[in-house]
């Protein structure tokens, strides 16, 4: 399972977070992602608002309706896991 480093735009503290699923929606890549590789743990859904040769910019998605529409698209791609949002 891949994993990738994200950084804290304000404080650089670092957290290393496993990537689940990945989809595109709309031309924007979202990314699934949780704490840990197994087990039950958070998960968060990432958009990809910027990259340049060696390094992509992530968001949280906060708008709801956008949430609920890459939820979705998880849902399905990851039949095995429950979702509680």
């Amino acid at each position: 399972m891949e994993s990738i480093t994200l950084k804290a735009p304000d404080t650089e503290e670092e957290i290393t977070v496993f990537v689940l699923e990945e989809t595109t929606l709309n031309e924007h890549k979202y990314l699934l992602v949780a704490e840990d590789s197994e087990g039950d743990s958070d998960a968060f859904i990432l958009k990809e608002i910027a990259t340049d040769d060696a390094d992509a910019t992530y968001e949280f998605v906060e708008d709801d309706v956008e949430f609920e529409a890459v939820v979705k698209i998880f849902e399905e791609l990851v039949e095995d896991t429950d979702f509680e949002v």
